[in-house]
């Protein structure tokens, strides 16, 4: 990778995926954690894209994002008094989803462990890309919303389709959609980041921001 990223992926967020809620994992556990977040440092190719585009907060819950237009009363409250968008797509590569396959034939439960890791990982990459776009929109005198993916609250999933096509994420980072709208490879990110003259510290991302309650993997 560019630059070491395992130190920067928040071990609670492994331990969630695997299923462990608030509880600490065992020894075994912990150490295949820590195994897998080395195996999975070598193996991935992280990449990143992005772009802006001027943002038109229609009535009704409806987004002119120029690119493509989506109604979203979620999405709209999340991008209120923004006066443009990022698009951005993050990736892993190919590397983790070998490490996965290979290991289901090996070793499930280390199987299940990478995946986890990983899951945890693409979330760390992403952190330090919208970091350095946090940077850089405050040295234009711009304040970002929390990052919003399709699939959040009401945007629909079906949106990826429009990220992936303005951002040529095929050629730009590698990433492609299958009919089910799954992104290949699949720790993979797309969003979007609304940017406005108004600070707004509020950080809440993922699971803070998605109206789906009875996920088996929602923070606490």
């Amino acid at each position: 990778m560019e630059d070491s990223i395992k130190s920067e992926v928040n071990r609670r967020e492994v331990y969630r995926y695997l299923g462990l809620g608030r509880h600490d994992p065992d020894e075994r556990t912990a150490l295949l954690v820590e195994e897998s977040l080395v195996e999975l440092e070598n193996a991935a190719a992280p990449r990143f894209f992005s772009r802006s585009y001027p943002l038109s907060v229609l009535p009704d819950g409806k987004l002119d994002l120029t690119c493509f237009r989506v109604e979203s009363r979620d999405l709209s409250r999340n991008l209120k008094d923004c006066e443009e968008v990022i698009l951005f797509a993050a990736t892993l590569g190919t590397g983790p989803d070998l490490l996965v396959r290979r290991y289901s034939r090996l070793e499930m439960s280390r199987a299940v462990v990478v995946q986890a890791a990983a899951a945890a990982m693409i979330e760390a990459w992403c952190d330090r890309k919208n970091g350095e776009l946090k940077e850089e929109a405050l040295r234009q005198g711009k304040y970002l919303r929390p990052r919003f993916s399709p699939g959040y609250g009401d945007f629909s999933l079906d949106c990826q389709k429009d990220i992936i096509r303005a951002l040529e994420a095929e050629k730009t980072v590698g990433v492609t959609l299958t009919d089910s709208l799954l992104m290949t490879p699949s720790k993979s990110v797309t969003a979007v980041i609304g940017a406005g003259r108004n600070e707004f510290r509020c950080e809440l991302k993922g699971c803070e921001v998605c109206g789906k309650t009875d996920c088996l993997y929602r923070r606490g």
